[in-house]
């Protein structure tokens, strides 16, 4: 689908991680489904997409054709090696000498602190405009934090609202995340513009008609194995609902960086639960692989302490499955409670325990809210980001 707008040369910087990695492992997650279905959208509609990343392999090109239009560019900045999150405000400076000899770019758009930290005077240097999305912010001594929540360095939270504050645009993905710019890291309201996510519908789907689910139910939940997630609820959880109507608890993802020894303490979890037969890990997927998992899943649960959006919500939906969702961030938006899942205010296990036994116990309860889940995911396509995205575009260009 091209674009009736003049194509535009587009720089997405996305210093601490590769979009082009598999979603799931380390430091993978939602941030690279993103920048990569968005660029992939965006060159679809004519333009030329550059994603910048850091180099974390030796045997990594300079450039590799990820899709015609699209071109993924390594630079390299520090070790040639993974290297945990926390570790990349010291790679910010060689990465920006390496971002200034590329180019030319009609626009240069930061994804994280870390790469709107070196891309910022790249692009006041160009006189080009400068667009930042930060997919995950810090909160300052002074913010009530979610359990699971850290605090960051006194150095991100002043680089964040350096760039919400003189950034051409920021971009989110929710009202939720609007909120938290405005109020946390004073950002004008002028300046910031949601633009939704999407799901891939033809590989995030529904089973077929008479398709035959696993003869064992079971509910998934994928993400980055970390506290913030909130995987120890899902377990509670599991423990909690009725032990003939009891699923297995499928959990799909690596562990972060910066998780320590968390996968040993959900497994310790688990087993005090009684339920450790119940609880299976599988490690990162592909986006096939996940896909099939949730089309036959009973749901998809969601229980994190904080998201922005909640883009596995949205691929659980997509899959015409029930999603169970805690109220946090942006889940309250990417999931319609009472029509395309629930989403729950409280945290007690017996709460969630019960609303996912209904699900699994209430045929046409889970029937309704896996056909209403689909038809939202079916508004919200990557074509429909990447129109958001080139409005943007053009408003910071005065075109």
């Amino acid at each position: 689908m091209s674009t009736t707008t003049e194509p535009l040369r587009i720089g997405l910087v996305s210093l601490h991680t590769s979009p082009g990695d598999e979603p799931g492992s380390g430091e993978v997650g939602g941030m690279n489904v993103v920048v990569r279905h968005q660029a992939e959208a965006l060159a679809d509609r004519g333009h030329q997409v550059d994603i910048i990343t850091r180099r974390s392999s030796p045997t990594q090109p300079d450039s590799v054709a990820l899709v015609p239009g699209v071109c993924l560019r390594f630079l390299s900045a520090g070790p040639a090696q993974p290297v945990p999150k926390g570790e990349h405000d010291a790679f910010i400076e060689p990465f920006r000498h390496g971002l200034a000899a590329l180019g030319p770019f009609d626009v240069l758009h930061s994804h994280h602190w870390f790469s709107g930290a070196a891309a910022l005077p790249v692009a006041r240097d160009r006189g080009v405009p400068h667009v930042q999305s930060f997919h995950s912010i810090a909160a300052d001594a002074e913010t009530p934090l979610s359990e699971g929540e850290r605090p960051e360095s006194a150095g991100r939270m002043a680089g964040e609202q350096r760039l919400a504050r003189e950034s051409d645009a920021v971009v989110v993905v929710s009202e939720a995340e609007a909120e938290t710019v405005r109020t946390r890291l004073g950002g004008d309201a002028s300046r910031v513009w949601i633009v939704p996510p999407g799901v891939d519908g033809s590989v995030f789907r529904p089973a077929g008609v008479g398709a035959r689910r696993a003869t064992a139910p079971y509910v998934v939940a994928a993400a980055r194995v970390q506290p913030l997630k909130g995987l120890d609820l899902a377990i509670e959880a599991i423990a909690g609902i009725d032990r003939e109507a009891r699923p297995t608890l499928v959990i799909a993802g690596d562990a972060s960086s910066e998780a320590g020894d968390h996968v040993a303490e959900l497994r310790r979890l688990a087993e005090s639960r009684g339920i450790a037969d119940r609880v299976t890990f599988i490690g990162p997927q592909s986006r096939a692989d996940l896909a099939f998992l949730f089309r036959g899943a009973a749901a998809v649960l969601v229980p994190s302490h904080s998201e922005t959006y909640g883009l596995v919500a949205l691929e659980g939906s997509a899959s015409g499955v029930p999603v169970v969702a805690a109220a946090a961030g942006g889940l309250r938006e990417a999931v319609l409670d009472g029509e395309t899942g629930v989403v729950l205010e409280s945290r007690d296990p017996a709460v969630w325990a019960a609303e996912i036994q209904r699900v699994l116990t209430e045929p046409e309860y889970a029937a309704a809210l896996s056909s209403a889940g689909r038809e939202h995911a079916e508004r919200l396509s990557w074509d429909r980001s990447a129109v958001g995205l080139e409005r943007v575009y053009l408003r910071v260009l005065g075109r």
